[in-house]
């Protein structure tokens, strides 16, 4: 497989994570955001949305992250990153979908440039709808594993919903979000940092 990847993007940290978790071998392939080379003709033949990440399989390319968290999921079931019962992976996917649906696409590099480029909005401003989403975001996951005394978002081991938020506190690092009001997403945080797989998939680790 091989990895269409820029190294702060959360959604294809999403993707080295789970890759990791799955102990499968990939080739990356970095493509500079901030130098457009998202918008080069040699990527967007290959994925049209021009957007990262994007997974080459045997079977074509794979755009968006969650889908290709799912079809991880589904060709390489083991280990898994998904709970046991039906509803036990609702409940997983309602915490990862809280981050890709709800917090990441108001923050998204994309919408950021936008406000700033096309709107003229300031850079403090710009700052503050960050926070914004953010926060609301954060309270909603904060409020939903509070009751929880598991070390990962839903268990004993790491899911699809630790995969989606660990990328989001790293990026609320990076804008200076204060994260002390969510003690119980920290702490999860602590757990996976702990773990070879999250280790090697963190920006810092990556080629820039």
């Amino acid at each position: 497989m091989e990895l269409f990847d820029y190294f702060r993007s959360s959604a294809s940290y999403r993707v080295r994570i789970a890759l990791n978790l799955k102990g499968l071998d990939y080739d990356l392939n970095p493509v500079s955001l901030l130098a457009n080379e998202q918008q080069a003709a040699r990527y967007t033949s290959l994925n049209p949305s021009a957007l990262v990440p994007g997974l080459r399989t045997e079977h074509g390319m794979l755009g968006q992250s969650v889908a290709i968290l799912e079809y991880l999921e589904e060709q390489y079931p083991e280990p898994s990153i998904l709970p046991g019962s039906a509803w036990e992976k609702a409940k997983c996917r309602e915490l990862a979908l809280t981050v890709a649906c709800d917090i990441h696409p108001l923050n998204n590099l994309r919408v950021l440039n936008y406000l700033s480029r096309q709107l003229g909005v300031e850079q403090t401003e710009k700052t503050v709808w960050y926070h914004h989403w953010l926060t609301l975001g954060f309270q909603t996951l904060e409020s939903l594993l509070e009751p929880q005394d598991h070390p990962f978002c839903c268990g004993d081991q790491p899911t699809l919903a630790d995969i989606c938020l660990i990328p989001q506190l790293y990026n609320a690092r990076r804008f200076e979000l204060d994260l002390s009001p969510f003690p119980t997403l920290t702490r999860i945080e602590q757990q996976c940092q702990q773990l070879e797989a999250f280790r090697r998939a963190h920006p810092d680790a990556q080629p820039s």
